[in-house]
Formats: structure tokens, C-alpha cells, sequence
């Protein structure tokens, strides 16, 4: 059954996008919800939802949570880390969230001014309504 349980978990666009901006390392709570602009009550709820699945772990650093896939997860089931690598580059709601990941990486941002992603959002929307 815990296959099944990691399929359901993976079948929501709330939750895959949330995987895609984990593949490349932890965030903190706060950097989900504002990178995705979720509610804190609608990421905690998918973020349980992963967590049960085995798909995400967390870990506590001071006074923030963050979360990463769980590698013991994605190394024992094959068809988890083919989604990862090779699935999710082509949907574009999906390179949207990367782009705005990758932005705000490069802008040295983090909890302490996650308020700043908004800025990188209409950045990132400005670039793609030019194109």
C-alpha cells in the first residue's frame, strides 16, 4: 500500500510542484508558500501529504522548518527520481516555479526576506509577457 499511497500523493499539481522546487534542496516553509504563492494552511496540508508518502522529510534549523525529498524514498523507487529528472522540465507551470526558484536563489534571498519573492515573481512575469 505504500505505493499506492506515493502515487495519490504525486497525483495532485499542488504536491508535484511543491517535489519540482525540491529537487534541487531544502526550503523553509515560508519559501514554499511564497515561491508557489500558497496559504501556509494549503502547503502544510500537501507538505503532510508528501511527508506520509515518504517523498519529503523535514528538518528543524533555529526557528524554521525546512523540507527535502526524502533520498532513501527516491533512491529505492526508481520511477520517483525518472519523474524528477526527466518529466518535470516539460510542463510549463512547472518551468515557471523553477524560474522563480532559480531567481530567487540568485538573489541571495532566504527566510529572513522571503517578502522579496514577490518581487521576483512580477520580474519573472515581466520576462515571459515579452516573449
Amino acid at each position: 500500500m505504500e505505493l499506492i499511497q506515493m502515487l495519490k500523493a504525486l497525483g495532485d499539481e499542488t504536491r508535484i510542484r511543491i517535489v519540482n522546487i525540491l529537487r534541487k534542496g531544502s526550503l523553509c516553509v515560508c519559501e514554499i508558500e511564497s515561491i508557489l504563492e500558497l496559504t501556509q494552511s494549503n502547503a502544510s496540508r500537501h507538505l503532510n501529504k508528501l511527508m506520509n508518502a515518504k517523498i519529503v522529510t523535514y528538518y528543524k534549523e533555529a526557528k524554521y522548518v525546512y523540507y527535502k525529498l526524502d533520498e532513501e524514498t527516491i533512491n529505492k523507487h526508481s520511477f520517483i527520481k525518472e519523474l524528477l529528472d526527466n518529466e518535470l522540465e516539460k510542463e510549463e507551470k512547472l518551468k515557471y516555479d523553477y524560474s522563480i526558484l532559480k531567481d530567487y536563489k540568485s538573489a541571495g534571498l532566504t527566510c529572513e526576506n522571503v517578502s522579496r519573492v514577490k518581487d521576483i515573481i512580477d520580474n519573472v512575469n515581466k520576462k515571459k509577457s515579452t516573449k
